[in-house]
């Protein structure tokens, strides 16, 4: 089976914990369910953060949505002046037969700036998606 990557980046309105947490499960749900990820799927998943983000590793969102056997990586951004700051990337590795064409890229909160060449992206209702992440969950995080 062929593993694919799948993309995504986030911003933070600031270097706290709690929103470094939030909008990388967010930027994650939003990976899964777009793609229809099944989490025995995913083979690892690489975190990056601008050099300005250190409250929290980004990597610890993931285990909160209960991949708990998955290897995760978590790294600094290349510091390129004039760069997206606060930034957050994923990068998942998922196993799927679906094609490369198939996939479905996701960047919110400012960071569709990093790819203007994708298409527009569809509104993030986050009410509705927080409601998605507690009933993966089971209740909570």
């Amino acid at each position: 089976m062929p593993c694919r990557g799948v993309r995504g980046a986030t911003t933070v309105e600031a270097n706290e914990r709690e929103a470094i947490l939030t909008a990388t499960r967010q930027l994650l749900a939003l990976l899964i369910r777009r793609n229809g990820i099944e989490r025995a799927d995913i083979a690892s998943v690489i975190f990056t953060v601008t050099k300005d983000i250190n409250a929290e590793f980004p990597a610890l969102a993931a285990r909160q949505l209960g991949l708990s056997g998955v290897p995760l990586l978590c790294g600094y951004e290349i510091d390129v002046p004039g760069s997206l700051e606060l930034c957050i990337r994923i990068l998942v590795h998922w196993n799927t037969e679906k094609t490369a064409a198939e996939v479905h890229h996701v960047y919110a909160r400012g960071a569709e700036r990093l790819r203007p060449d994708l298409e527009s992206p569809p509104e993030i209702d986050l009410a509705e998606l927080e409601a998605w992440i507690t009933k993966q969950m089971g209740g909570g995080v």
